[in-house]
């Protein structure tokens, strides 16, 4: 076998990013008679971008062992660094600690300054930030990067910066963080760092987006990992990744055929490597939450049950199917607990949104405005336009609950202006819909009409079934225009010719006799949490934001 022959391919293919025949080749030489340190690293290498994640770490051990007879202790420990930083992110903390701790004696005994002290100091900001000491983390990494500028080495400086960003906006400076993050962007895409560095960084600087809601950031940053995910098409280690990076932008976007064909696709094709197995339980969530949306509980269910197996909790999409289901009970159970949970803003303002919807259609309305407020400030603080939005969201949604319509639309106008700003065409509907509630019930029946047909226009091309079943039963052109569908399937015309199912009547009914919630519930032996239930259903499909509103109305109307 000619083992030089091999030897020059395996380097071309590495080059050339050709990780499979790079691999082989490489494999092929060294099976054949024991290859150098230089080229066992880049063996590593092309393991690592395939997902053989126990082949990259078995020729690292082997190009550590090389460099240290071959009395080159800085490479060594540079080997060192990145076996203790797989087994980290493998789960083998032990491991890790033994590696890192390994390189650090090697170094001192050495006695060298050299660019390998900075990479020492990865496991130690990790520990920091993970810690949530962003302070301690933003110094270690800040001094990091100056090991990497002092020795010219392009990896550890950004890989040390993108870093020093995370933990800029987490101290609250969010613009001097997002313009290190966008200087990032050039730097990665100029093909200035190493295909490892390169993946990692792409990674945990679209996490960052997604975790910070810096959506035209995450598009960017989603949009030049595809491309060079797509100039690598034997790489496997980042494309699930990429994939479930893409099918979030995509649903964002109002592509949900496309999202779903993509999170599919990261799920069953990439679960080799631990990037691609981090990027599967997320897969499953999308899919999750695109089949909800678009009214198929059964697989929404079945994909949200895999996300969790795979080690991601399938939160707030969840709740949110249960509160669909009309089991609110679960939904506010499941939503509670999630929001106590997590104590840092950003995770709290994932859930938030839903918070305030599943607490309103449980009536506790004082519950969702202190979280819609909660939700508010942690947008003013982070100063992001997708908060904001949210924000502005919940509040309208508490206010018309509340019986404040004018509140109510200022805040939906908001809701809707920054959704569409963002391009995001369903959320934006959703505040058309308050917007048109809000006009309803200050008198503005011609607007109010506007909205939700432009609303149901977008809810009809998404294929959003629920929200079109919603609106149309809050469409009404007097008793018995609309019909609506009763608790047994049947038509409700008549009074109930709002969309009140003969149940929703019954509730009515009681309202204006004056009855509480609890003794509604009484009366027709059901829990208060369903009274609630039926109470928002009857707000939204008359139009009105309070009891006396209803019943007014009821009167007014003949409804009961």
């Amino acid at each position: 076998m000619d083992t030089s022959r091999d030897l020059v391919r395996g380097r071309a293919c590495y080059a050339a990013g050709a990780w499979r025949e790079a691999f082989e080749s490489l494999s092929a030489a060294d099976g054949a008679a024991p290859v150098g340190a230089d080229d066992l690293e880049l063996l590593a290498r092309s393991a690592y971008m395939l997902g053989l994640d126990e082949d990259y770490v078995a020729r690292l051990e082997r190009a550590h062992a090389d460099w240290l007879d071959a009395g080159d202790v800085p490479r060594a420990v540079r080997c060192a660094v990145w076996i203790g930083h797989s087994m980290l992110f493998r789960g083998h903390g032990a491991r890790a600690s033994g590696w890192f701790s390994l390189g650090e004696r090697l170094l001192k005994a050495d006695g060298r300054d050299c660019v390998e002290r900075g990479y020492l100091l990865i496991p130690v900001w990790l520990a920091q930030m993970g810690g949530g000491d962003w302070q301690a983390g933003h110094a270690t990494a800040a001094e990091a990067t100056e090991a990497g500028e002092a020795f010219g080495d392009a990896d550890l400086v950004w890989l040390a910066r993108d870093e020093q960003a995370r933990a800029l906006v987490n101290l609250d400076r969010v613009h001097e963080g997002l313009r290190l993050v966008d200087e990032t962007l050039v730097v990665v895409e100029s093909g200035a760092l190493s295909p490892i560095v390169s993946g990692i960084v792409y990674c945990n600087t679209i996490s960052f987006c997604h975790d910070l809601y810096e959506l035209r950031r995450l598009r960017e940053w989603t949009d030049a990992l595809t491309r060079w995910c797509e100039r690598q098409p034997q790489m496997v280690a980042h494309n699930g990744l990429c994939l479930v990076h893409r099918a979030e932008v995509m649903q964002y976007g109002g592509a949900w055929t496309a999202a779903l064909d993509e999170a599919r696709r990261a799920a069953e094709h990439f679960t080799r490597g631990v990037l691609n197995r981090i990027a599967c339980g997320q897969a499953h969530y999308r899919q999750g939450e695109i089949h909800r949306l678009q009214g198929r509980p059964a697989e929404a269910e079945a994909a949200y049950r895999e996300a969790n197996r795979c080690g991601f909790e399938p939160q707030p999409g969840f709740s949110l199917l249960r509160l669909a289901q009309g089991n609110d009970e679960a939904a506010a159970a499941t939503v509670r607990r999630a929001v106590s949970e997590h104590t840092r803003d950003l995770e709290r303002a994932a859930l938030l949104p839903a918070y305030v919807e599943i607490m309103l259609a449980g009536g506790d309305i004082d519950a969702a405005a202190e979280a819609a407020r909660q939700l508010e400030a942690v947008a003013e603080r982070r100063d992001g336009d997708v908060l904001r939005a949210a924000a502005a969201y919940g509040v309208a949604s508490a206010a018309l609950a509340g019986g404040d319509a004018s509140a109510g639309l200022a805040a939906a106008r908001r809701a809707w202006r920054g959704w569409q700003e963002l391009e995001v065409p369903y959320e934006a509907a959703r505040a058309r819909v308050l917007v048109a509630l809000a006009c309803r019930a200050l008198g503005d029946g011609d607007t109010s009409d506007l909205e939700l047909q432009a609303a149901r226009t977008v809810f009809v091309g998404l294929g959003a079934g629920p929200d079109v079943a919603r609106l149309d039963s809050l469409a009404r052109g007097g008793p018995g225009t609309h019909p609506g569908t009763g608790a047994g399937g049947d038509p409700v015309t008549g009074p109930a010719g709002y969309g009140l199912s003969p149940r929703e009547v019954e509730v009515l009914r009681e309202v204006v006799g004056g009855a509480t919630n609890r003794q509604i519930a009484v009366a027709l032996v059901i829990s208060e949490h369903t009274v609630a239930r039926h109470l928002q259903n009857i707000f939204g499909k008359l139009g009105v934001s309070s009891r006396t509103a209803a019943s007014t109305f009821a009167l007014e109307h003949g409804l009961v």
